[in-house]
């Protein structure tokens, strides 16, 4: 079994699961694309499942990150990347995920930046 997503005009519209050979006879009649994604896949490194550490084998990293609906596609590096989180954000283009603006902090718990961003003012510290 494979995960497959559905692209419109740059956007992941649907990502369903299946057998190769069912995109073989499958007719899509509805405008887009259907591209395999890696569940195991992230920032462009291809992920052990049982161990969650980095493959062996990174021939197996498929389209830089694992597709979700709203998700972009850019066809010029074969790239899935997220929606941006916020303005400020930009798209790194080695791993294809979000580097926070300056004095954020991490843009995700794998990204290696500085994890010291800006307090919650709704936290009062209690």
């Amino acid at each position: 079994m494979g995960h497959y997503a559905k692209v419109v005009d740059g956007t992941v519209v649907r990502v369903l699961v299946a057998r190769e050979e069912f995109f073989k006879t499958f007719v899509d009649r509805s405008p887009g694309e259907w591209l395999k994604t890696s569940y195991n896949t992230r920032g462009g490194v291809h992920y052990n499942p049982e161990t969650g550490l980095p493959s062996d084998d990174q021939s197996k990293a498929l389209r830089y990150n694992y597709a979700g609906v709203g998700f972009g596609y850019d066809g010029t590096y074969d790239a899935f990347y997220p929606p941006k989180p916020a303005e400020g954000w930009t798209l790194n283009r080695t791993t294809f995920r979000w580097d926070p603006p300056p004095g954020y902090g991490a843009a995700d718990p794998t990204h290696e930046t500085s994890t010291d961003g800006p307090t919650n003012p709704d936290d009062s510290g209690s």
